[in-house]
């Protein structure tokens, strides 16, 4: 994983021209939305750091989370406060400093949304499925689906038991 290093964060904050900052602003922000850092409420960053200084961007949801947790730390701001004015709850901060304590400045990075894994068809799910197929062998995505939510009482999508198909297949090699 990438993250754009302070000296980057330096070239992309300075102006030559306007015509060249905006275009040096809209490729910090193409590469913070490709990193996932990109702050989807920067509006909300109201510390006065984020309103003076150009070097302070508050879409760069790394940097504005890790001045939160300075402002708390150094600074000995309460953690309401700090929450407040850098735009996240209480429960926020708490889940990013304890991210970077375990993991440092790489530990305020988002996470990819959504399960990392299948869920629904494994265990007794899979079982049935792979029972199913065994018995009819032309047995379609969509009828197998049907027959999980009739029999299993869950509802599964057929693209969903046609990968973890897929998956077990390629396991067995």
């Amino acid at each position: 994983m990438c993250i754009i290093s302070l000296s980057d964060h330096f070239l992309y904050s300075r102006a030559g021209s306007p015509m060249a900052g905006r275009k040096k602003r809209e490729a910090k922000e193409q590469a913070l939305r490709a990193h996932l850092s990109l702050n989807r409420r920067p509006e909300r960053v109201v510390d006065e750091l984020f309103q003076e200084a150009d070097f302070f961007d508050p879409r760069d949801l790394v940097q504005v989370k890790y001045e939160m947790l300075r402002k708390v730390r150094v600074e000995q701001r309460s953690v309401s406060e700090a929450a407040a004015r850098f735009g996240f709850s209480r429960p926020a901060f708490y889940q990013a400093q304890g991210a970077f304590e375990q993991q440092g400045l790489v530990g305020l990075l988002p996470r990819k949304r959504g399960p990392r894994r299948r869920h629904k068809v494994r265990g007794p799910v899979m079982d049935f499925v792979k029972a199913v197929v065994e018995q009819e062998e032309g047995v379609s995505m969509a009828e197998l689906s049907r027959r999980v939510e009739e029999s299993l009482g869950i509802k599964v999508h057929p693209r969903s038991i046609a990968r973890a198909l897929k998956a077990e297949k390629k396991n067995l090699r």
